[in-house]
């Protein structure tokens, strides 16, 4: 039995190119005492993985050359070598990379429920995008009743659940996305009160006729020209939540920083970065409560899901392209 995997053989500089990866198929060594195999099913794409590349100081090491490629994963259990945490035909989940089996230990990794909800949506809204949604805007964001919420990536895996987070709490939610078809879908959808077309719309525009009183919550998932419009727009002690910023990811020169910072100064606002990470121990209590908004309907989950690993480059591509709504999964087991 082989294991097709995607091997990370070069740092990009930019957009990764083809060759950034290699798919192999490599035998599978046996089990040694007290690990499992895991068939993996389905793979996370998300935009942090263009920073794990980076041979740069970060939250995380970045993924070594040769190694697998660094993902989100969740499968079945599928062989046990004396592993008492485990039987076969447990759904896991954690850091399985991208390939079809995972050998294992099982150190940190979780058995999920596939009756309460289906795979994808483990590595989705009840995944790290949607542990990063819930910690991001209750902790950092720290939102309360009648704020207004501004969210870039609305239509993303994290920005779509932190908008439908603000309104379960009582907040005026706007969401930033591109294209009409994304804007019509958090609104409509998703029940955001208002969006921002960012291809087609002037941001400081839209966000003096969206947001006339201001911004008391921005979550920023994109950086660059659309944060820097955001802090002219903050209301007195307005928090900054740094999730991401994927427009500056590629960047082959220098990261456009916010020329607006001062704003920051003159409204005693706050911009405070978060990494997921942080939360871990806390999980179960997001997972408890996100389940309990799904089962209520207040909390919508979607998954865009595509198939192959072979088609790993063209699917990781729909991260940055923007051709996608919701969470980007990658279903990796052959029939």
């Amino acid at each position: 039995m082989n294991n097709k995997q995607i091997i990370f053989k070069k740092r990009p500089i930019g957009v990764p190119t083809a060759d950034t990866w290699q798919l192999e198929s490599n035998p599978i060594p046996e089990l040694q005492e007290g690990e499992i195999l895991v068939q993996q099913h389905y793979i996370s794409l998300d935009p942090a993985m263009r920073g794990w590349m980076n041979d740069s100081k970060s939250y995380i090491p970045p993924v070594a050359i040769d190694d697998v490629m660094r993902s989100g994963s969740i499968g079945v259990v599928i062989k046990n070598n004396g592993n008492p945490k485990f039987e076969i035909g447990d759904v896991v989940t954690s850091w399985g990379g991208v390939q079809q089996y995972a050998i294992t230990t099982g150190e940190s990794w979780y058995k999920v429920d596939t009756r309460l909800a289906p795979m994808p949506m483990y590595i989705g809204t009840l995944g790290m995008p949607g542990m990063t949604a819930y910690f991001g805007i209750t902790e950092v964001g720290k939102i309360k009743e009648g704020d207004i919420v501004l969210v870039s990536g609305a239509a993303g895996a994290v920005g779509s659940i932190v908008g439908q987070i603000a309104k379960i709490k009582g907040c005026t939610v706007i969401g930033i996305a591109g294209g009409k078809e994304k804007c019509d879908y958090v609104v409509n959808e998703l029940g955001f009160d208002a969006a921002i077309d960012y291809k087609s719309e002037n941001i400081y525009t839209a966000l003096k006729e969206k947001c006339p009183k201001g911004i008391d919550v921005y979550f920023d998932n994109v950086g660059g020209l659309i944060l820097d419009a955001a802090l002219s727009k903050l209301r007195m002690h307005a928090r900054v939540v740094i999730c991401g910023a994927i427009s500056q990811y590629n960047n082959k020169s220098k990261i456009n920083g916010p020329s607006n910072y001062l704003s920051l100064l003159v409204t005693r606002s706050t911009m405070q970065g978060m990494v997921v990470m942080d939360y871990t121990k806390r999980f179960g209590e997001a997972a408890k409560q996100m389940g309990i908004w799904l089962k209520e309907g207040k909390l919508k989950s979607k998954e865009d899901i595509y198939e192959g690993i072979e088609n790993f480059h063209e699917t990781y591509n729909r991260l940055f392209s923007g051709d996608k709504k919701g969470k980007l999964v990658l279903k990796v087991i052959e029939k």
